[in-house]
């Protein structure tokens, strides 16, 4: 997913607004943003707090938008369980997770070729 300009003020804005000892994981810089967004959208009471992450949410698109309409219909969603964060070279994606992804150590990368640790 690309963070375009709308995006990433609606993230700083949201940032402003939410509750003191989460704001140092609320950053453009972290992977995870979205799904602490989430979680924050979940316990919140603030309605402007709560208006600002449905709006980048809605911007996101794509599996985004269908995750904050189930929690608003059903009041839980888990978008850990299922989804995992990719990043490659400043690109952000969303990618499905599989059964053994949870379970099996992760391949060590050098120079494009898989290295035995």
């Amino acid at each position: 997913m690309q963070y375009t300009k709308a995006i990433v003020d609606l993230i700083q804005e949201a940032r402003r607004r939410a509750p003191s000892e989460f704001k140092p994981s609320i950053k453009l810089a972290n992977p995870e943003v979205l799904s602490i967004l989430l979680d924050l959208y979940k316990k919140s009471t603030d309605s402007v707090f709560k208006a600002l992450v449905k709006e980048v949410f809605s911007l996101a698109g794509g599996v985004w938008s269908t995750r904050i309409g189930e929690l608003e219909q059903t009041g839980k969603v888990d978008v850990e369980e299922s989804y995992s964060v990719k990043v490659y070279r400043g690109q952000t994606r969303l990618e499905p997770k599989t059964a053994s992804e949870d379970i099996k150590k992760p391949k060590m990368v050098y120079r494009g070729r898989v290295v035995m640790a």
